[in-house]
């Protein structure tokens, strides 16, 4: 972002050209009531990079004003996937910390004539707020006196009506042609235990005015939003002004990222975990930053995808290829190249002699021998990729292994596959084959061209290993509801096996199984039982 040109990037630098600012301070504020999600991370990237470039700083602020909703696991979470993405902020502060600041603001609006508590229901009051061509109608307690005002909303705050029958609204203009200024509620009752402050509060301040009041406690300077708030800004720049705030941040709206066929709503992600349709937040389906993570994401990469959008005035669209294209961008250097048998295949060499065997060494990464190298072991039995083997070639493009064809193991020999054993339902169970010892690997054989390469694992001594394989979690039909889009195939699970060398792998380790695409060891794997998630395939499919 520091060398990218963007609108919000050319305000703040007039803005501390024209000395408004000497230092600069943007903060991240999410609800804590689900995980992160991709589209978190634009702002997350936004604010922190852009207060860095200017020497500024960043805090991490939970707007937790509704205490229904939100949690600690929340909080926790989002904190994680800050510090994982590379960011640490400076400050951490909850927006219940200044609940009682607030309430003094409140007051200062009631004495000033700009609030009123209205009795109305919150089907009245919606109803008589009109719409974008009819003006709203004045509520019947809008010109109540400012002593009936002051002592019913201290009624409220020490519990003496019920929930829902009042709320506390903004006096402004139920004419204006912004919705937004059709007298706000700006606090209402709710008697539910908060996280943090437990039974303290039965009311509780609404968004629109508790964020605008947040930042300027806090001194922010730039108070970076998506696009839907814009039309907030004229409310919000009067909460600021009429509760007599001495320092007045200032709200910028830009486009959200959006990714397709990709949801990123958090009612419907928690709606995906509490029905049990996923398996939790962390799910590797989901696109949350949790998730991604444990499907093998990396933050490099998804800081390079968010900037390699851009920033704008208005929403957009990606294909999920480019995201995925940052991935394999970043894992194509951190990733061990390893061979695993996802869907195996039993081959047994006929010719090899039996009880023996040999290794082939070979490094990691061949662009980055630090990594290391292991021993390939190979003998008289081996496990290919049942899609690596056909009766007959079935066209010129299949480059692999036929009944009267050779194709090369990588880092071992030409095989001939010569005759096939089938179990009592007709399935191919087993490839019989020859080898010859002439074609090993690095001998310079060139007689023959056999019909392309294929990956092995040893079978004596490949490890058991699960995979799991991930398609779209939404199928593509936007006709149904979101719920009933859910892919139910989105998941499979095969069984097969990896390299002896990678049998201590710890979570998270990142491997390109070869022709396969990039893996992720899961959170769950154990050294009985090695799980490895799928991150991306690789760009060209062998199939």
């Amino acid at each position: 972002m520091e060398n990218q040109s963007n609108f919000i990037k050319t305000i703040i630098e007039n803005d501390l050209h024209s000395g408004k600012h000497t230092e600069i301070v943007t903060r991240f504020p999410p609800e804590p009531n689900g995980f992160l999600h991709i589209g978190h991370a634009r702002a997350i990237i936004t604010d922190f990079e852009l207060a860095k470039i200017f020497g500024g700083y960043t805090n991490l602020r939970y707007d937790d004003t509704n205490p229904e909703k939100e949690d600690d696991v929340y909080v926790r979470a989002i904190a994680q996937d800050i510090r994982w993405l590379g960011y640490e902020p400076k400050n951490i502060f909850f927006a219940s910390d200044y609940f009682d600041e607030m309430y003094h603001r409140a007051m200062i609006l009631i004495k000033k004539g700009l609030a009123y508590v209205d009795f109305q229901s919150a089907e009245i009051i919606s109803s008589s707020r009109g719409d974008v061509t009819t003006p709203g109608v004045n509520s019947p307690y809008r010109e109540t006196t400012i002593d009936e005002n002051l002592a019913w909303f201290e009624k409220m705050k020490n519990g003496g009506f019920k929930e829902g029958e009042c709320v506390l609204r903004a006096k402004i203009d139920m004419a204006s042609p912004n919705m937004n200024m059709r007298d706000p509620v700006i606090y209402r009752i709710v008697y539910a235990e908060h996280h943090r402050q437990g039974k303290k509060w039965v009311i509780y301040p609404m968004y629109d005015f508790a964020h605008p009041l947040e930042d300027a406690i806090e001194g922010v300077t730039h108070s970076l939003c998506s696009l839907e708030f814009e039309d907030h800004r004229p409310l919000y720049d009067w909460f600021v002004k009429e509760t007599e705030m001495p320092k007045q941040p200032r709200q910028i709206e830009f486009g959200r990222l959006n990714i397709e066929n990709t949801v990123l709503s958090k009612r419907f992600l928690r709606a995906l975990v509490e029905e049990g349709k996923v398996k939790g937040w962390d799910d590797p389906r989901m696109p949350t930053l949790s998730g991604m993570r444990r499907r093998g994401y990396t933050p490099e990469a998804i800081r390079s995808f968010i900037l390699s959008t851009g920033l704008s005035k208005i929403n957009s669209t990606v294909g999920v290829d480019m995201l995925e294209s940052a991935v394999r961008n970043d894992l194509s250097d951190k990733a061990k190249r390893v061979m695993a048998v996802i869907d195996p295949l039993k081959v047994t060499i006929t010719n090899y002699p039996e009880g023996q065997g040999e290794y082939f060494e070979e490094d990691f990464h061949k662009d980055h021998p630090e990594y290391g190298s292991r021993k390939i072991p190979f003998s008289r039995n081996i496990y290919i990729e049942k899609e690596d083997f056909a009766l007959e070639k079935p066209n010129k493009k299949f480059k692999r292994l036929y009944l009267g064809g050779e194709v090369r193991l990588f880092y071992a020999y030409f095989i001939q596959a010569i005759d096939v054993k089938y179990n009592d339902q007709g399935d191919i169970i087993e490839v019989l084959a020859t080898y010859d010892p002439k074609t090993r690997s690095g001998s310079g054989f060139d007689e023959r061209k056999p019909n392309g390469t294929i990956h092995f694992v040893e079978a004596t001594q490949g490890v058991p290993a699960q995979f799991n394989i991930y398609k779209p979690m939404l199928n593509e039909d936007e006709s149904l509801d979101l719920m009933d889009r859910f892919n139910k195939d989105s998941l499979s699970i095969k069984h097969g096996f990896v390299e002896q060398a990678i049998s201590k792998t710890k979570v998270q380790d990142k491997y390109q199984f070869m022709r396969m695409g990039y893996y992720a060891t899961d959170d769950d794997s154990t050294a009985n039982h090695l799980v490895f998630n799928e991150t991306v395939p690789l760009k060209t499919s062998y199939k």
